[in-house]
């Protein structure tokens, strides 16, 4: 398999999937920091991809997304953006809903 279509895979099998630096509990930079944390607080199930452990993948995704920075957000199979953006959803609801309906565990109000 090549190194882009593991990316593709990944993004295809997983409806919320963060690539960032480190991991959720262990970031390795403040954007994927505080991305991940808006994620964990959108109470889903998300996978993650360290891309500093997995350099192919650092240098290989931003062509595929057209995105050049991490981390990069995907949510069924849709690239959302990065820390910015992510922040900027969540602030707004918006990122809790469509984490929640993309993994399937919208919440009662």
């Amino acid at each position: 398999m090549t190194v882009e279509e593991h990316i593709r895979k990944t993004i295809a099998e997983n409806p919320v999937v963060i690539f960032m630096k480190g991991t959720p509990d262990f970031p390795q930079c403040g954007f994927s920091m505080r991305t991940s944390q808006a994620l964990k607080a959108c109470n889903v199930e998300f996978a993650y991809v360290d891309i500093l452990a997995e350099p192919e993948v650092r240098s290989t995704l931003p062509t595929i997304s057209n995105w050049p920075t991490f981390p990069q957000v995907f949510i069924n199979g849709e690239l959302i953006g990065g820390c910015d953006i992510a922040m900027e959803m969540f602030e707004k609801g918006e990122l809790q809903s469509l984490a929640q309906a993309a993994a399937g565990t919208v919440e009662q109000s």
